[in-house]
């Protein structure tokens, strides 16, 4: 099985920049919503006794399951995805052409470890644990963050040792 075909590293990071913006805001509404408020006293969580119409009209909810659904979106499509398209349709014709192209599948894979982050913490909202969407929101705006402003992707290291495990990425031997 050949490896498929190379793609500009800067895409990614591109991707990760919006991304990392919008989990930041999404953080912070997290934190100021439901979530985190308290109720009567500083023991009772306001989202425990919450009705799951309040937990999932919630700000933060809302927009952190917009960002799933943009990273489900990346996992399935990355060709048709929104920041890949701004990426190659608007960015990179202004650019140089990349010196060198990386395998698509360890950033495919970071986008399906932030969809898992994310998808738990909205779950967990919706179950009425309070903190779980602003800690799942800032555990992926960390990762997201490290990738647009250092190029260190945490999902790709972690396809890269799952595969030096040999759980990922196996090629198929011949007879």
């Amino acid at each position: 099985m050949t490896p498929p075909p190379g793609i500009d590293p800067r895409g990614p990071r591109f991707a990760a920049t919006i991304t990392a913006v919008l989990l930041l805001v999404a953080t912070f509404l997290a934190l100021t919503g439901i979530s985190t408020a308290s109720s009567s006293g500083w023991q009772t969580w306001a989202i425990t006794s919450a009705p799951l119409a309040q937990r999932a009209f919630d700000p933060g909810f809302l927009l952190a399951a917009v960002i799933a659904l943009l990273f489900l979106w990346s996992v399935l499509s990355a060709k048709t995805a929104p920041w890949g398209v701004v990426f190659r349709r608007f960015v990179r014709p202004r650019l140089t052409p990349p010196t060198e192209l990386e395998d698509p599948r360890p950033p495919r894979f970071a986008q399906g470890v932030g969809l898992f982050v994310v998808t738990i913490g909205l779950v967990l909202h919706l179950a009425g644990v309070p903190w779980a969407l602003p800690i799942a929101t800032a555990a992926a705006f960390i990762a997201a963050f490290l990738n647009a402003a250092f190029s260190f992707c945490l999902g790709c290291q972690i396809y890269l040792l799952l595969q030096r495990a040999g759980v990922l990425g196996r090629t198929l031997s011949s007879p």
